[in-house]
């Protein structure tokens, strides 16, 4: 174990970025550069080993964090990066872009600071890589048995990967012409910088994953083709239904979904073009939407030099405190600062969000360009409008970040696999991770409905989550999967369809 004492003599620092105005000039990562060793192996030191460590429980993984603190603070990397890749595929994604659910539940937390558990995370992997620990595992042997993977996202890749090294031949198939899914076009480069998972998909490709890109599986790729031609199949396509925002003058010319605008933006990033035709650059912006995705639009915006930025999030402003009705360890709503809220601060001087928002309407001028939007306070349960709060801000440019409500419906995939949306709106399944399929889909197969090898994982059965749930499914899709095709399995499964985060 660490220090027992550690927590009690050592502050909680954690690792800090660049400055802002450095940050800005450039793509690359917030922490690109800094040296994170030293710190992080002593703030490894303030954990606790907990009887019951609940950062187990905040995490959907179970990563074995107590276990990887006490190496990284004695300096055993070697040690410390196999305990972490024991229960996660691929720790430098979560290490940079999950929020990190597992230091609200650490046991420190219910009356101090918590360890600084993702940067540990984060130091761990890229020294993983570094020191050559990382290096490609193929099986022993094969099974005979093929999968096909439909989705390059995070379920996608940790499904692939389970069931490669289990010693199936696995083929991942992706819509879009590079691999990744939105690691690659979703998640702007400075929280991920695209060769960590050019690097990783190089390790999957070492050990025997076969990789297929420009694959419309549903469209210029018949879905049930795909089926025949493998004995199992993981659908992994995300949850791409966007949210929409039906208000008069959606139709103006300036109004683009965010995913639309963050996709051009990384293509820039890749190299395809030296300037997006979706810029911000002299413009004045406003994001209608208080998520994640709204906070990389504001990162991005920013770095292509707005004018002026406004983000707008519907709901009220949380405290600085957790409140009672969300006590430890769930994951408490409470005033949080992204990387570029505070790069928006150190730029404006002052949040760039407006809370308990909403949008009323956008105006235009005679071009068909908008101009201006119109927005109202609204009241925090029921979200109706209050009375005389209306306000009109300019603007050129307007993202919409709204999320996502499941996979996209009505698609070739979603017919020709005989796929149904469960209450949510997501692709049903069971309670093993087969997908549920309609009636016609069974009586065409001549067999009553029920798993038939196609497997849901990821956003496209959970809706759309972080990125430790999506490997988490990716990673329990494939025990089910496995099972299916050899009638049992060595393949942890660290979820169920059914998991959700602790909640109040």
């Amino acid at each position: 174990m660490t220090d027992p004492h550690g927590f009690l003599k050592t502050p909680r620092r954690p690792v800090p970025a660049r400055p802002v105005e450095e940050r800005l000039s450039d793509w690359n990562e917030v922490y690109a550069g800094q040296a994170l060793l030293p710190l992080v192996a002593e703030q490894a030191g303030r954990c606790m080993d907990c009887g019951i460590p609940f950062c187990h429980s905040g995490c959907p993984l179970g990563n074995l964090i107590p276990e990887w603190n006490a190496y990284a603070t004695r300096g055993n990397w070697r040690a410390a990066a196999e305990r972490l890749h024991a229960t996660n595929n691929f720790p430098e994604f979560t290490g940079r872009l999950c929020p990190a659910p597992c230091e609200d539940a650490c046991v420190l937390a219910i009356n101090a600071d918590p360890v600084t558990i993702k940067n540990v995370e984060q130091a761990i992997a890229d020294r993983s890589w570094e020191q050559g620990y990382a290096v490609p595992h193929p099986p022993e042997r094969l099974s005979g048995k093929s999968v096909g993977v439909i989705g390059s996202g995070p379920a996608g890749l940790a499904a692939a990967q389970q069931l490669t090294r289990i010693g199936h031949t696995v083929a991942v198939y992706e819509r879009a012409d590079r691999l990744g899914g939105l690691l690659r076009y979703g998640i702007p480069a400075f929280k991920l910088e695209k060769r960590y998972l050019d690097r990783r998909i190089a390790q999957m490709r070492a050990e025997g994953t076969k990789f297929r890109t420009e694959m419309d599986i549903g469209g210029a790729v018949d879905a049930t083709e795909l089926r025949r031609r493998h004995d199992a199949l993981v659908v992994a396509v995300g949850a791409m239904e966007r949210r929409e925002l039906p208000v008069p003058g959606r139709e103006l010319c300036g109004i683009h979904q965010a995913m639309e605008y963050l996709t051009l933006a990384n293509r820039v990033t890749e190299g395809d073009c030296s300037a997006s035709p979706v810029t911000a650059e002299g413009k004045r912006v406003v994001i209608v939407g208080g998520g994640d995705t709204g906070s990389d639009c504001l990162g991005t915006v920013l770095r292509q030099g707005a004018a002026s930025v406004v983000q707008l999030d519907i709901n009220p402003e949380p405290g600085d405190a957790r409140p009672e009705t969300q006590p430890w360890p769930v994951y408490p709503r409470v005033y949080r600062i992204s990387h570029a809220h505070e790069e928006a601060r150190g730029r404006a001087g002052t949040d760039p969000r407006f809370f308990s928002s909403a949008t009323l309407r956008f105006e235009g001028d005679a071009a068909g360009r908008v101009r201006a939007l119109c927005l109202t306070e609204v009241e925090p349960a029921a979200r109706t409008p209050r009375p005389d709060t209306e306000r009109v801000l300019p603007a050129e440019l307007v993202l919409i970040a709204l999320g996502f409500s499941g996979p996209e419906r009505g698609t070739g995939l979603m017919t020709q696999l005989g796929l149904t949306l469960d209450a949510r709106g997501n692709f049903a399944r069971d309670a093993g991770f087969a997908a549920a399929h309609d009636a016609g889909y069974a009586a065409a197969r001549g067999e009553a409905a029920g798993p038939d090898g196609i497997f849901v994982a990821g956003d496209a059965g959970r809706g759309q989550s972080l990125v430790v749930w999506a490997i988490a499914e990716g990673r329990a899709a494939a025990a089910a999967t496995d099972r299916y095709l050899t009638g049992s399995t060595a393949l942890p499964a660290p979820i169920a369809p059914t998991d959700r985060p602790l909640v109040a």
